[in-house]
């Protein structure tokens, strides 16, 4: 319901999904778990350190969200989504603790992951916080490693209006005693993660200390990545198949986890770590990340929907040709949308649209605050009526760029353009 309504479904305690998981006899007690949380790429970093972990011979077990086409994307153990059978079951079994508690759509989805993973005995699983941290659902466990990725603005209505207030909700995943890698920091935000780290006595790695970006080699299906590991001065190069250049970033915090999970035992030898950052979709099907659906003209998917993430498409644009973009998008109504439209070029063209779910900005008003922007395009009712508009639009060299919102991703027919 939060992905539909938004704010109005947020509940801002753990009181249910510890209920529910009583109720379950505490299943997320019973396997290893990893936490990560962040404003933007928490997602890929969670299916890339999935990935590493799995093709090293452990039963993975992976909790993300939103999804993007089908729920059982949410829950998958080797990449595998949840069997129907196995949801069924879960509602069934939970209808009575649910009639009393009345929980929340996230809520009720976190218990049936970790419920899922305790029945199949994974041995370890890689947890991504639905929004914030302290008060995610999610924020039960105890794992042996935290993340946290990066800070940004985004649900500020939820989580703050300072990056000093987001950070402190970001760092509520922080445990006594747990390793906790920090993805990238600013000025503002390293001494409340130092904090919030001696106050629990919880080790901290920051891997922007630990890794930095030589050289990037972008390709439309892949992506070539030079990290010097500065402690060591070793300088090693990586092929990912998520191919935008923020996944370098990403891929700093990676290696900065799968370090520390050496450390506590686990055995991941080079070859697997290769295989499996050059195999991330494949292995545990992650889409909308710089996904390219059709070539000449060119459409990608991403499903970046802050400053932070337009930030980073802009400048992945840069490197892709001389042809003209056509931006599709479609927004949520809780979103700094101004912000967002005011990075946006004013020589590009523009096919407003939104997703079918009450909480999507309707068109007409995202292309009235566009317009009063200096952008110029035309609305649509559906995301896939203004991608066949911008392909008539579109000349050979052109690149399509499809974002602003997981659900206008997540409405993509792919079968249409493909």
């Amino acid at each position: 319901m939060f992905s539909r309504i938004g704010a109005a479904a947020y509940k801002e305690d753990l009181h249910n999904t510890v209920a529910l998981c009583q109720a379950l006899d505490n299943p997320h007690t019973k396997f290893k778990s990893i936490h990560i949380a962040g404003t933007n790429g928490k997602g890929s970093t969670s299916h890339m350190l999935a990935a590493i972990l799995q093709q090293a011979g452990y039963k993975t077990g992976l909790y993300t969200s939103p999804h993007l086409h089908d729920f059982r994307e949410r829950i998958r153990i080797n990449g595998a989504m949840i069997p129907e059978a196995t949801v069924v079951d879960f509602v069934q079994r939970t209808m009575g603790i649910c009639s009393q508690i009345e929980p929340s759509f996230f809520e009720l989805t976190v218990a049936m992951a970790f419920d899922y993973f305790q029945q199949e005995q994974v041995d370890v699983a890689v947890i991504e916080t639905g929004l914030g941290g302290r008060l995610d659902s999610t924020n039960v466990i105890n794992p042996i490693l935290s993340v946290i990725t990066n800070i940004g603005y985004d649900h500020m209505n939820l989580l703050g209006d300072t990056l000093e207030k987001i950070t402190a909700e970001k760092a509520g995943i922080i445990k006594p005693g747990v390793p906790v890698v920090i993805g990238e920091y600013l000025d503002i935000t390293k001494p409340i993660f130092l904090q919030k780290a001696t106050e629990t006595g919880a080790p901290i790695i920051f891997a922007q200390d630990e890794y930095q970006v030589n050289r990037l080699q972008y390709a439309m299906q892949s992506l070539e990545v030079d990290i010097h590991h500065l402690p060591n001065n070793i300088t090693e190069t990586f092929t990912l198949d998520l191919n935008g250049l923020y996944q370098a970033k990403n891929l700093c915090t990676v290696l900065c986890a799968e370090a520390e999970l050496i450390k506590l035992g686990f055995k991941i030898r080079e070859v697997a770590e290769k295989l499996a950052l050059s195999h991330s979709k494949k292995l545990n099907g992650l889409g909308g990340r710089w996904e390219l659906i059709k070539e000449s003209p060119a459409i990608v998917l991403d499903v970046a929907h802050n400053e932070n993430g337009i930030r980073e498409i802009l400048q992945q644009l840069e490197y892709c040709g001389n042809g003209k973009i056509h931006f599709v998008m479609g927004m949520v109504n809780d979103k700094d949308i101004s912000k967002v439209l005011s990075l946006l070029p004013t020589t590009a063209n523009y096919y407003f649209t939104n997703a079918h779910i009450p909480r999507a900005l309707p068109y007409p008003e995202l292309v009235e605050q566009a317009t009063a922007k200096g952008l110029k395009g035309t609305g649509f009712a559906d995301v896939n009526d203004a991608i066949a508009a911008a392909l008539k639009q579109a000349a050979p060299e052109d690149l399509i760029m499809v974002c602003g919102s997981v659900f206008v991703v997540g409405e993509v027919n792919r079968e249409l353009f493909s």
